[in-house]
């Protein structure tokens, strides 16, 4: 029921600003202790091992948090903490935003692209933008939303904390940088641990909600991502559209040559397509809620 009632609260409320305006909000203090924890440990001749350790030691009091809030009388902190780190509203309001600015101009889109994506959006054509808003849609509903379902339901708000600093920490110094490469290491390999199963979940649900494709296509291709993990709901989501996803792309002014995902799919991408997008991002929380409804009626 607490599972139940922190996904409705999220898809109703998002993250409304008049609150994050004036208290800061959970991840955002999580960033916080993170950047501390670069600054003060991300030094010396041990940088891996200082990183393991501030890992290991964050997921232990975030584990120690979510246990205490447990002991609480009643299920409301649980709903509440539940609902404030799921994303599924704000997901959709963030993609969708893209795609509204697109209509206007490809100036207002690549601004609102660049909220969402990591790489260079100066230069974006507006299939590149329309391309980066639904690759990013496809990923973060599998960090955002299902991996923190799936964490919770296997071990409460413990699990959910857990998770939630690790994703943060491997967002932050988990990439393969000079300054980080050693010191994120360990995060960057819990986050790909932690997002094993929640990453192939997510494309299932995708593909079961839009079945254009045997998922043995999915499967095929998922590997070809840059990352373990984030290729399965993108994989997905460009076979579920009939689109092509991925391929070249520019960080720090540098062009990557990555494969496309559905090469054969559509590449002249428009705010249609991320209107698609979003479809499918309500209908796959959808087939979760009633996945949840269903364990907890069986149980």
């Amino acid at each position: 029921m607490i599972l139940i009632l922190g996904m409705l609260l999220d898809a109703a409320l998002g993250e409304p600003r008049w609150l994050w305006s004036r208290v800061p909000h959970p991840a955002v203090l999580m960033g916080r202790l993170i950047g501390w924890c670069d600054t003060k440990f991300n030094k010396g001749n041990h940088k891996r091992l200082m990183g393991f350790m501030t890992i290991a030691e964050l997921c232990v009091a975030a584990a120690a948090l979510g246990w205490l809030i447990q002991l609480v009388p009643g299920y409301a902190l649980d709903v509440i903490f539940l609902a404030i780190l799921l994303a599924q509203k704000s997901l959709v309001d963030h993609v969708q935003a893209v795609g509204d600015a697109l209509r206007l101009s490809l100036g207002d889109a690549r601004r609102s692209v660049a909220m969402i994506v990591g790489r260079d959006t100066k230069d974006m054509d507006a299939p590149a933008v329309a391309r980066s808003a639904i690759e990013s849609a496809a990923e973060n509903l599998s960090d955002g939303v299902i991996a923190p379902i799936f964490w919770f339901a296997m071990a409460g708000l413990p699990g959910l904390l857990v998770y939630k600093i690790t994703n943060t920490a491997d967002s932050m110094i988990g990439y393969r940088t000079q300054k980080h490469e050693e010191f994120g290491w360990a995060a960057a390999k819990l986050d790909d641990l932690l997002n094993l199963i929640p990453a192939r979940l997510t494309a299932a649900l995708i593909w079961a909600v839009t079945s254009r494709a045997g998922f043995a296509k999915i499967m095929r291709e998922a590997p070809l991502h840059r990352s373990p993990n984030a290729g399965w709901p993108e994989a997905a989501m460009a076979h579920g559209l009939g689109i092509a996803l991925s391929g070249p792309r520019s960080y720090d002014g540098e062009i990557r040559e990555y494969p496309f995902v559905n090469s054969d799919g559509k590449r002249a991408l428009d705010a249609d397509d991320i209107d698609r997008s979003v479809t499918v991002l309500w209908k796959t929380w959808g087939l979760t809620l009633l996945l949840v409804l269903a364990i907890a009626v069986i149980r």
